[in-house]
């Protein structure tokens, strides 16, 4: 199979030093990558901003911003049977930049955000028979959080964990989640990232062989 990955954080720039972005390591994404590599499948992986390398064997591809995201996994969604969406991308971003460094006493204490595309909804209308698998870090509510944004975007799968609870956050080597489908949902124990990748590559093996 053909896997399409997102990872890391997107990076919303506000002038060409600052920028709003969030504590996504990307460790999950690229855990994702490597398990579907691990197991025979050509992986590409769209990430974001991070201190860790790409697998070897993937095709990867650096973005910065969400829309370059959205850029990135637009113009090869055609040619994938499964879409991972495992980057934490920015809802908002500065309705403004400047080009130059803007000064502190001439800078304005408010920031005005306009919207980020949602990659998942804009990709709902071409999914065409394909798995999409998202991700969902809630601090409160999760499984209520989880199976709305499952519905509303079109989703398969989602994985949602509590990014409060300790070895569930950012930024560590080990994840809690809980698989969440149509069906029904599944708790994980606590578990490294790489081992959580390969039950989420292993469900949508079985996924692709019953559709």
């Amino acid at each position: 199979m053909k896997f399409l990955v997102t990872a890391g954080p997107t990076r919303e720039f506000i002038d060409p030093v600052r920028y709003l972005s969030n504590r996504s390591s990307g460790r999950m994404g690229y855990a994702v990558a490597s398990a579907a590599l691990s197991r025979g499948h050509d992986v590409v992986l769209v990430s974001g901003p991070v201190s860790i390398s790409p697998p070897d064997g993937v095709a990867f591809v650096d973005v910065v911003s969400a829309r370059d995201m959205l850029e990135a996994v637009a113009s090869r969604l055609s040619e994938c049977d499964v879409l991972v969406m495992c980057a934490a991308v920015a809802d908002w971003r500065p309705k403004a930049f400047s080009g130059m460094k803007l000064k502190k006493r001439g800078m304005s204490p408010v920031l005005e955000l306009e919207p980020n595309p949602d990659i998942l909804t804009e990709m709902r209308p071409l999914k065409n028979g394909k798995i999409y698998i998202g991700f969902a870090a809630e601090t409160n509510d999760m499984l209520a959080e989880a199976r709305g944004k499952l519905e509303r975007k079109g989703l398969d799968m989602i994985v949602a964990n509590d990014v409060t609870k300790p070895g569930a956050g950012f930024e560590v080597e080990t994840n809690i989640v809980t698989f969440i489908t149509a069906d029904g949902a599944e708790p994980l124990p606590l578990m490294s990232k790489a081992d959580v990748a390969t039950r989420i590559v292993a469900w949508a093996e079985k996924k692709v062989l019953k559709a």
